[in-house]
C-alpha cells in the first residue's frame, strides 16, 4: 500500500476502506498478493452483478481478440454493436413491450445521465429539472446538479439553478403522499418550482441509503408527469441489471419511463459502458450533436452481449429472488439478535440495507467484517447503512458463509464498545 500511499491522490476512497492490494478475482471472491481470500458484498459497487471475471463472458472476450476484433470504434458499425442491439431488442424490449432507442455515450454513468437531461430539456425547451431527496446521479456538473447528497455537492462550486428538490417517497414520513406534494407544487404558479422538462429518480436509491419506493408513488409519479407533459427519467445505473429481481428496476411497478439511463453492470464485465435508452419519438438528435470518443467500447459489447443470455427466460430472475429471500431473512434475524443496533433492514431483489444508530457503528462492523475477510461497503447520508451488493450469481454457501461474518463481526464490535 505504500505505493498508492505516495503516489495516488487524496481523493482515493476504496482502498481506505479496504486497505490491502489485490491481485485476482474469480466470481463472488477477491483475492489480496498474499492469497487471502475475501468474500464480495460489494461487487465494484454494483457493477458485478455477474460476478468476476466471469467464464461465459472471458471466453467470448478472448475469442474476440484472438480474432483481432474492433476494441475502440468510436460510434461506428461493427459486428460487436450489431449483436448487442439485437440482443437487446429481442431479450428487453420485445418482451416488455418497450420501444426504445437506444443512445451509446461516454463510458461511465454520468455520461448517460447528462445525455438524458440534456435530450429532455432540448425536447421540451425549459431548463428545470426535479430529482429528489437522497438521490445520487453522478458527479460531473450536470448529473451533481441533480445529485443531493451534500458530501459531493458542498463546495463544488456547481450551478444550483434550474433543478428542483422535492421529497421521495417516505421522506416526509409514512404517512404523507410525497407525490401530491410535487402536485400541490406544479399546479400553483407561485410555488417556486418550474414546470420541469424532466423528473429524474431512482426506484431504490442505493447511495442514499438503500430507500425503496413504493409501487404505488412510482404510478403516481408517472401520471403527474404524463398529466403535466413532463419527461419521466429513470436511473436505473446502479438498481438496474437485474438487482431487484427484475432485469429493469421500474418493472414490477408497471411504469414505463420515457428515458433511461443504463450502465455499471449492464457490460457484464466491469467493463466501461452506458446508455440511455428512450422512446422512438424523443430521437431528436442530430448527427454528432452528443459526442464522446469512447461511447463505442466493443469488448464492452460483447459482454454484455453475453450478460442477455441470462434473461432469455425467467429462470435467472426467480433465482434472484429466492437468495433475496434468503438475504432478507437473515438480515431481520440479525438485527432481531442485536437490538443495540436499533438497526432497520430495507431492500428489494438483492439490494439490501441495514441502517444503524449510532452511525459511526456502521463504519465499525464494516472494518470488523474486513478483518474477517468480508468485503461490505456503506451507504446513505450518514454513511450508517450497511449496504449489500452481493454478485447475483453467488452461491447459497458462500451468501451463508458472508452473512455468518457479518453476525460474528457485529457481536465482536458489540462486545468491545
Amino acid at each position: 500500500m505504500e505505493t498508492i500511499r505516495r503516489l495516488e491522490s487524496e481523493v482515493r476512497s476504496y482502498s481506505r476502506s479496504f486497505p490491502v492490494v489485490f491481485e485476482k478475482a474469480k466470481d463472488a471472491f477477491l483475492f489480496d498478493e498474499s492469497g487471502n481470500r475475501y468474500i464480495d458484498f460489494f461487487a465494484g459497487a454494483g457493477t458485478l452483478n455477474y460476478g468476476h471475471n466471469n467464464d461465459r463472458m472471458k471466453k467470448k472476450l478472448i475469442e474476440y481478440l484472438e480474432n483481432d476484433g474492433i476494441v475502440h470504434g468510436l460510434d461506428m458499425a461493427t459486428v460487436a454493436k450489431e449483436d448487442l442491439l439485437l440482443k437487446m431488442e429481442s431479450v428487453l424490449f420485445k418482451p416488455r413491450n418497450l420501444d426504445y432507442k437506444v443512445q451509446f455515450t461516454g463510458p461511465t454513468g454520468t455520461n448517460a445521465v447528462e445525455a438524458g437531461l440534456k435530450l429532455a430539456r432540448m425536447l421540451k425547451k425549459r431548463s428545470n429539472v426535479i430529482s429528489f431527496t437522497n438521490g445520487y446521479h453522478g458527479l460531473t456538473m450536470g448529473s451533481m446538479s441533480v445529485t443531493a447528497n451534500a458530501y459531493y455537492r458542498d463546495e463544488a462550486f456547481i450551478n444550483r439553478s434550474d433543478v428542483s428538490f422535492l421529497p421521495y417517497d417516505g421522506y416526509l414520513g409514512k404517512d404523507i403522499n410525497t407525490a401530491q406534494y410535487m402536485r400541490r407544487f406544479l399546479e400553483d404558479n407561485s410555488s417556486g418550482v418550474d414546470i420541469p422538462s424532466a423528473v429524474i429518480l431512482e426506484t431504490v436509491q442505493g447511495e442514499g441509503g438503500i430507500r425503496v419506493a413504493s409501487d404505488e408513488w412510482l404510478r403516481e409519479v408517472e401520471a403527474i408527469c404524463r398529466e403535466f407533459d413532463i419527461l419521466l427519467i429513470v436511473d436505473d445505473i446502479q438498481v438496474g441489471n437485474g438487482r431487484t429481481g427484475n432485469f429493469f428496476s421500474f418493472e414490477q411497478s408497471g411504469i414505463k419511463p420515457d428515458i433511461v439511463t443504463v450502465s455499471k453492470s449492464f457490460s457484464g464485465y466491469g467493463l466501461p459502458m452506458s446508455l440511455v435508452l428512450f422512446r422512438r419519438e424523443l430521437d431528436i438528435w442530430k448527427a454528432g450533436q452528443h459526442t464522446g470518443t469512447f461511447r463505442g467500447n466493443n469488448l464492452a459489447f460483447v459482454s454484455a452481449s453475453v450478460a442477455l443470455e441470462y434473461w432469455k427466460d425467467d429462470r435467472f430472475s426467480k433465482d434472484i429472488f429466492r437468495k433475496g429471500a434468503i438475504l432478507s431473512g437473515r438480515l431481520h434475524t440479525i438485527s432481531g439478535k442485536y437490538p443495540q443496533l436499533n438497526a432497520e433492514v430495507r431492500g428489494r431483489g438483492f439490494i439490501y440495507g441495514m441502517a444503524v444508530e449510532p452511525s459511526e457503528l456502521a463504519r465499525e462492523i464494516s472494518m470488523a467484517c474486513f478483518k474477517n475477510k468480508l468485503i461490505i461497503e456503506l451507504a446513505g447520508a450518514r454513511n450508517n447503512v450497511i449496504k449489500f451488493l452481493a454478485p447475483l450469481i453467488i452461491p447459497d454457501e458462500v451468501l451463508m458463509e458472508g452473512l455468518d461474518i457479518l453476525d460474528a463481526s457485529i457481536g465482536s464490535v458489540l462486545k468491545n464498545r
